[in-house]
């Protein structure tokens, strides 16, 4: 179970490696006003930039590195990957991977799963953006495959941490989008009438079907819908602030 400071929550499975900070974010601790109390993290918000301008700076701080050694980007809910040579932002990703020290992949959720994934052999780290339509089209499994194009990286080497998100028990969806996935992958709810998909147990299976050993899997326990601590866009009607999922290999 990752631990949990008041602004971010450390997966445990990659405390076993040296040299690797990784971390979700909560909404506790920044400067962010109503409706994006407080720690706003969503550079793509309409809160008041200089607030998310701390928020950010103090969140990397704490992490031990300097938002200028991040690397990020605009994402649009699809499956292409970037190979992150330098920190900044890219347009239309929905995964970074890069094998550079210093360099902080950063992924924005407020529903969708962050993924973050680490090769300890080849130094390699790996972060998706994991909503369902992400998830249908098999982003979690691609930025491992990319990750072993670019880097070699074997998956039974990797360890992977599968991020809070709105959980089964909340993420009510019509009948279209469970379609797409198992009926381990969904239940029915009696007494709506409709369905809600487990987008931790599609990644979970995603995942291993692409040779990800299950002792090096991590799943974060909370939902983003249930958790006070959370943002979460369906909770919130839209209007509310951004967390971030973040890995990075300190230089």
């Amino acid at each position: 179970m990752p631990s949990i400071t008041a602004s971010f929550r450390t997966p445990a499975i990659f405390t076993r490696c040296a040299g690797v900070s990784a971390a979700e974010s909560t909404r506790i601790g920044g400067f962010s006003r109503p409706p994006y109390d407080t720690l706003n993290l969503g550079l793509y918000t309409a809160d008041d930039p200089e607030a998310v301008k701390r928020n950010r700076s103090d969140f990397f701080q704490a992490l031990g590195f300097s938002e200028d050694r991040a690397a990020g980007a605009h994402q649009v809910h699809g499956d292409r990957i970037k190979v992150v040579e330098a920190p900044g932002q890219s347009e239309g990703y929905d995964a970074l991977i890069t094998d550079r020290a210093g360099i902080l992949l950063t992924i924005t959720v407020a529903d969708c799963a962050p993924v973050l994934l680490l090769d300890p052999v080849r130094g390699a780290i790996g972060a998706a953006h994991a909503g369902w339509r992400g998830t249908v089209a098999g982003i979690a499994a691609k930025t491992l495959g990319k990750m072993g194009e670019v880097f070699r990286t074997r998956p039974e080497d990797c360890l992977v941490y599968i991020g809070t998100c709105i959980d089964v028990c909340c993420f009510e969806v019509g009948d279209e989008v469970a379609a797409q996935f198992t009926d381990q992958q969904r239940k029915w709810n009696e007494r709506t009438g409709k369905y809600h998909v487990d987008n931790k147990a599609a990644l979970r299976d995603q995942l291993m079907e692409a040779g990800v050993l299950p002792r090096n899997l991590e799943i974060s326990p909370y939902c983003t819908f249930d958790q006070p601590d959370c943002f979460s866009h369906r909770r919130d009607r839209g209007l509310t602030g951004r967390m971030l999922g973040v890995i990075g290999m300190r230089g």
